[in-house]
C-alpha cells in the first residue's frame, strides 16, 4: 500500500472520529493497512466497521486485512463552492464491500466507472492517516 504524494494533494481531509467499533480500523490506517469487518456466521464482509453484522445480526465478527484493490462503481467531482476540487467515489472492493471514499492522484476528467483503483493513505488535518483510492 502506498501513500499519497503530498505535492499532488492540496486538500487535507478532517480526521475520522474514533469509537470502540472503528478503533482497530483507524489504528490500522496509521500503519498503511485497510481492514474490513468479516462475519464468521454468514461469511460476508461489511463496511462501515461495526461489531454486529448488518447482514445476519451476529456479533461473531473479525477484522480482515483488505487487498486494497477495487473498482469505481460511481463517482462525483466537486468543483464549485470548495477551495480545491476533489472527487469522491463508491469503490467496490475485491472483498465484496462498497465504500464511499475520496479519489487521489488522478486527473478528475479521466475518472471512469469500472476503473481499477487501489488504496493509498494520506495525512489528515491533524496528522492522522486515512485511506483514499487512486487509479491503478
Amino acid at each position: 500500500m502506498s501513500q499519497v504524494n503530498q505535492k499532488n494533494s492540496e486538500h487535507r481531509l478532517p480526521s475520522p472520529v474514533a469509537n470502540p467499533e472503528n478503533k482497530a480500523y483507524l489504528e490500522a490506517a496509521q500503519k498503511d493497512e485497510l481492514l474490513v469487518k468479516h462475519c464468521n456466521a454468514c461469511n460476508q464482509a461489511h463496511y462501515y466497521p461495526r461489531t454486529i453484522c448488518p447482514h445476519c445480526g451476529s456479533n461473531d465478527t473479525t477484522w480482515v486485512k483488505s487487498a486494497g484493490l477495487g473498482e469505481i462503481y460511481s463517482y462525483t467531482v466537486m468543483r464549485r463552492g470548495v477551495e480545491v476540487p476533489f472527487a469522491m467515489a463508491y469503490v467496490k472492493l475485491q472483498e465484496g464491500i462498497s465504500m464511499l471514499t475520496h479519489l487521489a492522484n488522478c486527473d478528475f476528467d479521466s475518472i471512469r466507472v469500472g476503473q481499477k483503483v487501489r488504496v493509498v493513505f494520506q495525512e489528515t488535518q491533524d496528522g492522522q492517516k486515512t485511506h483514499l483510492f487512486e487509479p491503478v
